[in-house]
């Protein structure tokens, strides 16, 4: 793992992309390389060789088969495996963060950030076990016992995005384990050397508990495979974390065959700050999800809501506190500075920041600070803050790029209504001491969000929650609370243990036998 740390050695290691069951690392048929990318620098980090169909076949067979098995290991011993993975992500927590920020650009504290939000999932996932609680109901039939009780599901397809490469992937996969459930994992091919890094940390473990197969993973770029994953009735659940448009196309295939599906789609999230807002706090929550992960994170600030009276200084504070933002290579070596925002991921996505900027001034916005594409090496660009109208097309879409939208409002029931008034529904935030406010926030009829905060921002959620939204954010929920229950099936159970056979709703359908 070293040599895929130290960036400036330009050695191009050969990594297999595929990982299945007892036979471990597989071969593949394929012959055109995936090069992983540094965005920072623009160079090419390490090659893998991607997954081929008859990877795709042997994957799938291999989890079914280690799914027989695993599924009858008592929960809690399924616990202590993920436990273990816990304590190998701890041991190689620096490294695996340098990893994040080396093929993502994040900075090194976010990427540290990552790696410490996967063991924190894993220390919540092995307690798990002991309480996938059903429920005891009282039959309206006198000696019957009424009651549910939770199975696993089968195979778990994981697909995740470039920007938590890790994290993501742990919030389903610690928890469809802990279930009984086996994984099969595709992650984006943007960050195929993050994938590779961890499942390097579960084969290890699964070797500890004397384990094979729970753990699968499938890098490919080929549309054709990808589409089989979702269509493949021996997946009994897909979880996809992505744009709103794919996850469309997502729970459209995976439908189809009436299998299941999690989603955690675009956000188009905004904070709301009144006049009553403590700025001191207000200010650093906009510019860390404005600009955190440059802008990259499905629940980044993308919409500044501002009561009017306040409008101006708001924005002297947000540009001046953008002027100290440093800008640079996240795993530069200059130990003076601190380097706050990285690159973008690709140019392809250099080139949406500029087209949602155009399209902005030609509606007649104004862009108040930032704008341009950095010149020289790296997918680099300043965060910008633009006055917008929230109704704008460009405004209404995710646009994964550190642009920051700022409008005002006159009365808190506008500003909750311009809030709401977008597709997507993933993250909320309102800063206030207005009580009044804070409970319409929070209210039914307010915030339409999965998530809803107040004096702190909208990016950065803490595991024991559910994580998700709602509308075209797709529903799902991920990581705390009770979201287990997605990887597992219910059952409701009747036992009679009388001598009579009573019939619920009174129905008499007696017999002469």
């Amino acid at each position: 793992m070293e040599k895929v740390i130290l960036e400036h050695c330009h050695i191009l290691p050969v990594n297999s992309g595929v990982y299945g069951g007892p036979e471990g690392w597989l071969p593949s048929e394929e012959t055109d390389l995936l090069v992983s990318i540094n965005p920072a620098t623009e160079q090419p980090i390490a090659q893998v060789i991607p997954a081929s169909q008859a990877n795709l076949d042997t994957v799938i067979e291999q989890a079914q088969k280690s799914f027989s098995h695993w599924s009858q290991i008592p929960a809690p011993k399924r616990g202590e495996l993920i436990r273990k993975i816990g304590i190998l992500l701890r041991k190689n927590k620096d490294y695996l963060g340098s990893l994040i920020s080396l093929e993502t650009g994040k900075i090194k504290e976010e990427g540290d950030g990552e790696v410490q939000e996967m063991i924190d999932m894993a220390d919540f996932a092995a307690g798990q076990p002991r309480m996938l609680y059903g429920k005891t109901m009282h039959s309206e039939r006198a000696r019957h016992r009424l009651y549910e009780q939770w199975h696993p599901l089968g195979v778990v397809s994981v697909i995740t995005a470039f920007n938590f490469p890790m994290a993501v992937w742990s919030w389903n996969a610690f928890l469809a384990a802990i279930c009984g459930n086996t994984v099969i994992w595709k992650p984006s091919s943007k960050t195929p050397l993050c994938a590779i890094a961890v499942q390097h940390i579960c084969e290890k473990a699964m070797q500890l508990c004397g384990y094979s197969g729970i753990f699968s993973l499938l890098i490919t770029e080929d549309k054709n495979i990808s589409q089989q994953l979702l269509s493949h009735k021996a997946i009994s659940l897909v979880s996809f974390t992505g744009s709103s448009r794919t996850g469309h196309l997502i729970a459209e295939a995976v439908s189809k065959r009436f299998g299941r599906y999690l989603l955690e789609c675009s956000g188009n999230n905004a904070v709301i700050t009144d006049k009553t807002a403590d700025l001191n706090i207000a200010i650093p929550a906009i510019v860390f999800g404005s600009i955190g992960t440059t802008g990259q994170r499905c629940t980044s600030t993308r919409r500044l809501i501002i009561h009017h009276s306040i409008y101006h200084q708001v924005i002297d504070m947000l540009a001046h506190a953008y002027r100290q933002i440093l800008i640079g290579n996240p795993l530069g070596l200059e130990e003076d500075k601190k380097i706050l925002m990285g690159p973008l991921i690709s140019e392809e996505a250099v080139n949406q920041y500029s087209k949602a900027l155009l399209e902005v001034e030609k509606m007649g916005g104004e862009i108040i600070y930032g704008g341009r594409v950095l010149p020289g090496t790296g997918y680099y660009v300043e965060p910008s803050i633009v006055r917008a109208e929230n109704h704008w097309d460009i405004v209404q879409k995710e646009t994964f790029a550190p642009i920051l939208y700022v409008m005002t409002f006159n009365h808190i029931n506008e500003a909750i209504l311009l809030q709401n008034s977008v597709p997507q529904g993933l993250s909320s935030s309102l800063f206030s001491n207005d009580f009044r406010h804070i409970e319409k926030f929070l209210a039914s009829s307010g915030s339409d969000c999965g998530i809803a905060n107040v004096n702190t921002g909208t990016s950065g959620a803490e595991i024991g929650g559910a994580f998700g939204g709602e509308k075209e954010t797709g529903g799902g929920r991920e990581a705390g609370s009770d979201a287990w229950k997605n990887y597992m099936r219910r059952q409701t159970c009747t036992l009679n243990y009388s001598n009579q056979l009573p019939l619920s709703q009174g129905i008499d359908f007696s017999l002469d036998i």
